[in-house]
């Protein structure tokens, strides 16, 4: 007996490492072990005559074969395999036909008829009563979804067990329902709280989906805010990178002024650099031109920092531009804010206005810009061009 059930173990290892595809995930070698592993557990505390005992352990080595073959009617596709099997091993008919009823009797649909179907049966969902429930229940779920059978959500997976527990399965068997059945219970009751709370996070999250979309809908400003908010960002950004690009140039031209300053100009009194004055006059003029425009796109503009009631009233000053209110005292400040805060309508002219001024402040200093980089690049190949044709006609 012992020798036959050692040969369905390697054949059984064999076969799924060979012709099982990498898809099944929880029917494999491991999943069998734990059948043929929980089919001793009942055997070893039931009146089993050893007969049985073979019969009932080759085939919960042998149950789960036919999945080598196909998905739907596996059962059929293992009996035949197991008869094939222990045909070739010289297998009396009588267990055979013992193995194959077994085998048939896995089905979930069908009642089991005797001891050992039921012990088989039990042994087959032994799982629903271990600590590694979840784990192999994760894989099932993984395994339908890869074999195209149905595809489940977490929160379904989880009703799908609960009703599976509650109302397909049972045990049969004494051992299973003294041993197994309470773990079982747990588990179930682990199945219900990971339900409640599944629930709870996606009832959560369509609440916050629909308050999002109804906020959405009723407060366009929202969507106008925050084109201001971006807009005035962006308009800062480019202004810092329009005084950057300005103080890079101012830095630049110092330096190249304060060089020939310091090591050209001197040695023009000489009569053998007396070539190198007009370049070196080029250079220079066109720095100190690039020096004067860099410091005009910098320049700020001076306001004169009051406004009166009349011009807010009459909404003719822009409150949230300092320069319209630096010189005012605090209390006439706080009012006019007051005053334009009680009208939003105002507000967002003063935004659009503070936009707009912004804009023609950008304008200026991207021009002046411009036309200082223009002037700087020119100046550059002006005076190496003079410097060539100084060296060249002294």
């Amino acid at each position: 007996m012992n020798n036959l059930i050692e040969k369905a173990d390697k054949f059984v290892q064999n076969l799924f490492r060979e012709e099982l595809p990498n898809t099944y995930i929880y029917h494999d070698y491991k999943h069998t072990e734990r059948v043929v592993k929980s089919t001793k557990e009942i055997i070893d505390c039931s009146e089993i005559n050893v007969k049985e005992e073979e019969a009932l352990i080759l085939a919960a080595w042998l149950h789960d074969t036919g999945y080598t073959r196909t998905y739907k009617g596996h059962e059929e596709e293992s009996a035949n395999i197991a008869t094939a099997f222990l045909k070739e091993n010289n297998a009396t008919p009588e267990l055979i036909e013992k193995v194959t009823k077994l085998i048939a009797a896995t089905r979930f649909n069908k009642e089991p008829d005797s001891q050992a179907e039921k012990i088989i049966r039990d042994a087959d969902s032994s799982h629903f009563a271990k600590d590694y429930f979840e784990e192999a229940s994760e894989f099932l779920r993984q395994e339908l979804e890869l074999h195209n059978i149905k595809k489940f959500s977490h929160l379904e997976w989880l009703q799908e067990n609960i009703k599976f527990f509650t109302e397909k399965h049972s045990y049969y068997t004494n051992y299973a329902l003294e041993n197994w059945k309470p773990k079982k219970e747990e588990n179930l009751l682990e199945l219900i709280e990971s339900q409640n709370k599944a629930q709870q996070k996606l009832k959560k999250e369509e609440n916050k989906a629909r308050l999002k979309a109804q906020f959405k809908n009723d407060n366009p400003e929202r969507s106008i805010q925050s084109m201001f908010r971006v807009t005035l960002r962006n308009h800062i950004k480019l202004s810092d990178i329009a005084d950057t690009k300005a103080n890079i140039l101012l830095s630049v031209n110092a330096i190249i002024i304060s060089l020939a300053l310091a090591n050209l100009i001197p040695k023009l009194d000489a009569a053998s650099n007396k070539h190198l004055l007009i370049p070196s006059m080029i250079l220079i003029l066109f720095s100190v031109a690039s020096i004067i425009l860099s410091i005009m796109s910098t320049r700020p503009n001076v306001t004169s920092g009051e406004f009166t009631k009349e011009q807010v009233e009459s909404r003719k000053v822009n409150l949230l531009f300092f320069g319209n209110f630096h010189k005012m005292p605090f209390e006439q400040f706080k009012w006019g804010m007051q005053e334009m805060m009680k009208d939003k309508d105002y507000v967002y002219e003063s935004l659009m206005l503070d936009l707009h001024l912004l804009g023609k402040v950008l304008h200026r200093k991207y021009l002046l810009l411009r036309l200082t980089y223009t002037v700087f690049m020119v100046g550059i190949i002006i005076s190496v061009i003079s410097f060539v044709v100084g060296f060249y006609l002294m």
